[in-house]
């Protein structure tokens, strides 16, 4: 049986993997697939904010 701390590591190492994608494969909000993970998209928003603050300090 695994334990409940090991399986929630395993989460967040799963969870880290799938933000590390959508950073390495970001694409503009209308190129996105709504079938991708939850993570996935959160993270491209994420990205999308960042870039929005850059153009308006830049």
């Amino acid at each position: 049986m695994v334990s409940s701390g090991v399986l929630s590591e395993l989460d967040f190492i799963e969870e880290l993997r799938l933000r590390r994608w959508a950073r390495e494969n970001y694409v503009p909000s209308d190129e996105r697939d709504a079938a991708w993970h939850p993570i996935i998209l959160e993270e491209m928003r994420r990205k999308d904010g960042e870039v929005s603050e850059a153009v308006l300090v830049g």
